[in-house]
């Protein structure tokens, strides 16, 4: 196999140990991190390069470019690493430690942008960044990019999909750049329309990685993401995310931080059940959260 070919068939994992009632309300998560850059970001970024590649647009010369909360950084690093692309990532000043070095590791250029500014600013930085260089750069715009979305319309969606014992009822998920939650979402719905789709809602700040508010009228509405999908929110702190983090460790579950709230988001739903199949996502592991203070 090539490295691009580890990328997509995670297990899928029964954490229905959570629900207070196994027997009629269960949990199932899909391993993100066994995805060789260690994370649910490896999917689309693999499916928009290879587009590009593709379509004429990214070649020889062409440095990739995109914004980055950290994970799809990563990503972009890796898969351009073995495509044979530099990288340039502009991301948030407060990202951890283990992304920045995960980075650079592969030999991404890293331009950090104020954290106080959050995401938003990161995104505005790099559209200035190409506007000022398109013959340098290939933007790749994960945020509009449509084959972000038709990778886990494609990949992820089906995939849960087939490995789920039971029917599905519920899907839990945030929004970073909307297209993991719209392009699962549609699947799921294209399959069963009464299916329901849970966001997951972070507080503005401190914040949890790679989640976005969507509260403020002034953030950044990413263009892929199809708000009509979502039947309900779920409202997630960093506490809550952290302790959740703590208490999936005292199983032997090491989880990032939007794993977290994803879980403290499915354990507050389950709660107001009386029956159901619960899906969702675990973005990445906990190992690139230590610089943060998340297990301190």
């Amino acid at each position: 196999m090539t490295l691009l070919e580890l990328i997509g068939n995670t297990p899928l994992l029964d954490l229905s140990f959570l629900s207070k009632t196994q027997e009629r309300i269960k949990l199932f998560a899909k391993a993100e991190w066994r995805n060789p850059g260690g994370s649910l970001k490896d999917r689309p970024v693999k499916a928009m390069l290879l587009n590009a590649i593709g379509s004429g647009e990214l070649v020889s010369g062409k440095t990739i470019l995109d914004s980055s909360s950290g994970n799809a950084g990563i990503s972009y690093s890796m898969i351009g690493a073995a495509l044979g692309f530099p990288v340039t990532i502009v991301i948030p000043g407060n990202a951890s430690n283990e992304r920045k070095q995960r980075l650079l590791a592969h030999g991404a250029t890293l331009i950090e942008t104020d954290p106080l500014e959050g995401y938003d600013q990161a995104l505005r930085h790099v559209r200035g960044l190409y506007a000022d260089s398109k013959d340098k750069y290939f933007y790749c715009d994960q945020y509009s990019n449509p084959f972000n979305v038709q990778a886990h319309f494609h990949g992820t969606a089906n995939e849960l999909l087939q490995q789920s014992p039971d029917p599905i009822t519920h899907f839990v998920c945030g929004v970073g750049t909307g297209g993991s939650l719209t392009g699962i979402a549609r699947r799921l719905k294209q399959t069963n329309a009464d299916i329901c789709i849970v966001g997951v809602r972070p507080e503005v700040w401190p914040g949890i990685e790679g989640l976005k508010p969507l509260g403020q009228p002034e953030d950044i509405i990413p263009a892929i993401y199809d708000a009509g999908l979502v039947d309900e929110w779920v409202d997630i702190s960093a506490d809550e995310a952290k302790e959740m983090c703590l208490k999936m460790a005292s199983y032997g579950y090491f989880l990032g931080q939007s794993s977290g709230a994803y879980l403290a988001a499915c354990e507050k739903l389950m709660q107001s059940l009386s029956s159901g199949v619960v899906t969702t996502l675990l973005c990445d592991l906990g190992e690139r959260y230590i610089s943060s203070g998340l297990w301190q």
